[in-house]
């Protein structure tokens, strides 16, 4: 070995999101010139800059490299120490390479994000939103969840109330609100109330959310009722004031006549019965087309009136091909399309089948999403994020979540919009579970993913590269 090598210091500690430096001393022990070219790796080496990156020394001289750690402030600069090398490679003697190895020590941080899916619950007994809660630290995240409002309108059933969340990843709590009083008649009524994530040591994090009540019964009804049992007692009233007149008259004429009085009849006062609109939500309509009139007359004449223009044919989304395909064979059905750069929608696919292109550089930039028997879906977009500073994308907005039958859209259409990287995703609280595998620019095709039943997780799916992008997804359920 012809090679001397020191690192000052051997050992350093960064907070994520700064940096820090280390010297990287080194003397050519050897009898010849001889230039060292240097490498970092290990798994800080995205984060390490060396400088210079080659190096000429004469035997028996010294030079210094400098080594500079910038780890992000994200869940992948995992905090802890975390070993380091550089591979110094002679030009002379290639093969008698030098491995100086240092230890980085990363500096925990925390940071959490956490929304309400949907933020708006509406009910008359219960809503059941759901809290979706993001790690964005480099630590493992340990919280209680609870929930509170004004008035104390609410009583709250959470689970789980306490999680452990890995850097990186997400979970979703569950929660159903129940009111204390139930209006029975009347408009609905908002009640606002939060859900607050309590980290041991921090104050509460709170996450606010409207449930609307709703009024067992309407208060037409509440009126209509009112107004007939006001005219049902004005009619008793009358009819008893005006029945001795009518009973005196039809004595006096029988005393007339000769004939024994006879018990007069007794009336009778029929009542309408009410009975309170059935509380069944309004079933979605569905297209309807008119039958093409037929050619050919039969035996009698039959004049035929020629059919207006029709209007433009509505649009097919993922939620009219699920409909579709749901009624022609029930059950679980996921049906989807994607908007591409410079060409727009393509055709609505269902079940496993290929949305998008290959090899063509059309980037997606929108999905429209749809669901049959899965309690709805929910998902969020990953875009490509130009001011990003360590390569990646980011999140486009909160998390979107529809029902069954309903149009999900994430990412955006518009011309100057970024394009979708990737996509996260989940299906609702039933025992069915979403699958997706991606066709990523110059990857081709990622593996097969799934979420967790009961939607407790969430599935990813694409890149989180800025230099790549997202270009066909399959989906089943």
């Amino acid at each position: 070995m012809s090679l001397w090598t020191s690192l000052e210091p051997a050992s350093s500690t960064v907070d994520p999101g700064g940096s820090t430096k280390v010297r990287l001393r080194l003397r050519n022990t050897g009898d010849v010139v001889d230039e060292y070219r240097f490498e970092p790796v290990g798994d800080v080496a995205p984060w390490t800059v060396v400088e210079p990156q080659t190096l000429r020394l004469y035997p028996g001289t010294t030079g210094t490299v400098e080594l500079t750690f910038s780890p992000p402030r994200s869940p992948d600069a995992v905090a802890g120490p975390n070993p380091f090398a550089v591979r110094i490679t002679p030009t002379e003697h290639p093969e008698a390479t030098t491995v100086p190895e240092g230890n980085l020590t990363i500096t925990p941080f925390t940071e959490v994000r956490a929304e309400l899916v949907p933020p708006t619950v509406k009910g008359r007994f219960r809503g059941r939103p759901k809290l979706a809660v993001d790690n964005l630290g480099n630590t493992r995240l340990t919280a209680s969840v609870s929930g509170s409002d004004n008035g104390d309108h609410l009583s709250y059933d959470i689970h789980p109330s306490n999680v452990q969340i890995e850097p990186g990843r997400a979970a979703f709590v569950k929660a159903t609100l129940k009111p204390r009083q139930i209006i029975w008649f009347g408009s609905k009524e908002q009640r606002p109330y939060t859900l607050a994530i309590q980290r041991s040591g921090t104050g509460p994090q709170p996450v606010e959310g409207t449930y609307v009540q709703r009024g067992f019964l309407p208060r037409w009804l509440a009126t209509f009722l009112g107004v007939f049992m006001a005219l049902a007692i004005t009619f008793v009233m009358l009819w008893i004031a005006y029945k001795p007149k009518v009973s005196t008259s039809a004595t006096e004429k029988l005393q007339e006549a000769g004939i024994s009085t006879l018990p007069a009849p007794t009336p009778s006062l029929s009542q309408a019965p009410s009975s309170a609109p059935a509380d069944v939500p309004a079933a979605p309509s569905q297209p309807q087309q008119s039958p093409e009139s037929g050619g050919g007359g039969g035996g009698g004449g039959s004049t035929e009136t020629k059919p207006k223009e029709s209007a433009a044919p509505q649009e097919e989304t993922a939620a009219t091909a699920v409909a579709q395909l749901a009624a022609q064979d029930p059950g679980r059905h996921i049906c989807y399309r994607v908007y591409l750069t410079d060409k727009g929608w393509t055709k609505p696919v269902c079940d496993g089948a290929m949305a998008g292109t290959m090899g063509q550089n059309r980037p997606i930039k929108s999905l429209n999403l749809a669901t049959s028997d899965t309690d709805g879906t929910a998902a969020t977009a990953f875009v490509y994020y130009p001011q990003s500073t360590d390569g990646k994308g980011h999140y486009n907005g909160p998390w979107k979540g529809v029902a069954d039958g309903s149009d999900l859209y994430i990412g955006s259409t518009k011309k100057d919009d970024p394009y979708m990287l990737g996509f996260a995703m989940n299906v609702g609280e039933s025992k069915s579970v979403v699958c997706q595998t991606a066709h990523v620019h110059n990857e081709g095709w990622h593996g097969l993913a799934c979420d967790e039943p009961g939607g407790d997780n969430y599935i990813f799916g694409g890149t989180l590269s800025n230099q790549l992008w997202l270009e066909a997804v399959k989906f089943t359920v």
